[in-house]
């Protein structure tokens, strides 16, 4: 009911324990809070917070337009309602060294386990377009090592992720990672490699975990996690897998409804209304205050349930 019991202290610890059990961690993107709770009700480990959707949540495109407060914001609405450790897109910090500093303390407020820092020029692109430019790697060594100062819980993980491998090349990604290690990163983003033999050699070149990007329509293959974890990846998320789901069914019952004048069709498809209240957990807040849910949830695969 409500919020998650665990304190964000613990979802950060578990993180760490998950990252040194040797196996993969899966962290779907959530794109809302309830997107959050079916992806810890399916018994994933973790979950992402994409800088891409939460821009297309406000309908912008993914080039560095959303806030700090915006993105720390919709952080902490999804990081508030679960027990998973979330990690959260942080873009290039926000500003020059001084804001990342202050982007990461605000994103230990907001709850959130983790984030991940971008060495892209301002403004940015989705990783997985042409066109992508990338800061000195000065500039990126400070903008990583003025978020491993500034962090007070020892726990919050600190992930620096590089653009260079699609600009310079997979020696350049990695010889940014490794000094990106040297500045205090806990662990690695090496975006849009297009191989195993990719990740395989980012993994030889560092000694912490590595984090591989599933995207769709992207650059990279669409590896199983049994592939990736073959080469030695420790993470991987699927940052629009959900969004471009319920968008694409939302698409599909706006067009059906235009179409036949009714969604009857496409009920079937649809979560059904007692589904949506065991997420929620109306029977938690009945619990605590019959007044609020004095009523019968009808069963979840009775015609009813779907109205």
């Amino acid at each position: 009911m409500l919020y998650a019991r665990t304190t964000p202290q613990q979802k950060r610890q578990a993180l760490r324990e998950g990252l040194r059990s040797g196996q993969l961690l899966q962290l779907p993107g959530a794109f809302n809070p309830l997107s959050a709770q079916l992806i810890q009700d399916k018994g994933f480990p973790g979950l992402y917070i994409s800088g891409a959707v939460l821009s297309a949540d406000l309908g912008l495109p993914d080039i560095g337009l959303t806030t700090l407060t915006e993105v720390a914001t919709r952080a902490r609405q999804i990081a508030r309602v679960t027990d998973l450790p979330a990690i959260v897109d942080a873009d290039t910090g926000f500003g020059e060294p001084m804001n990342t500093a202050r982007s990461v303390q605000e994103f230990e407020d907001s709850g959130v386990a983790g984030l991940h820092l971008e060495d892209q020029i301002n403004p940015k692109r989705c990783g997985h377009l042409d066109g992508k430019a990338v800061v000195s790697l000065e500039t990126a060594v400070k903008r990583i090592k003025a978020a491993a100062d500034a962090r007070r819980d020892p726990d919050f993980l600190i992930m620096a992720r590089t653009d260079a491998a699609a600009v310079e090349g997979i020696d350049a990604a990695i010889r940014r990672a490794q000094a990106f290690v040297d500045a205090g990163a806990d662990a690695i983003f090496p975006e849009a490699m297009r191989t195993l033999a990719d990740f395989e050699a980012m993994r030889a070149a560092v000694d912490i975990p590595i984090l591989a990007n599933m995207t769709e329509f992207g650059k990279s293959e669409l590896f199983t996690a049994q592939q990736l974890a073959g080469v030695g990846v420790n993470m991987v998320i699927y940052p629009v897998t959900l969004l471009r789901s319920a968008m694409g069914e939302a698409e599909r019952t706006l067009d059906t409804l235009r179409a036949e004048g009714t969604q009857n069709s496409a009920v079937p498809g649809m979560q059904t209304r007692a589904r949506l209240y065991e997420l929620v957990d109306y029977e938690g807040y009945n619990r605590f205050d019959s007044a609020v849910f004095d009523f019968d949830v009808p069963d979840a695969y009775s015609k009813e349930s779907r109205s």
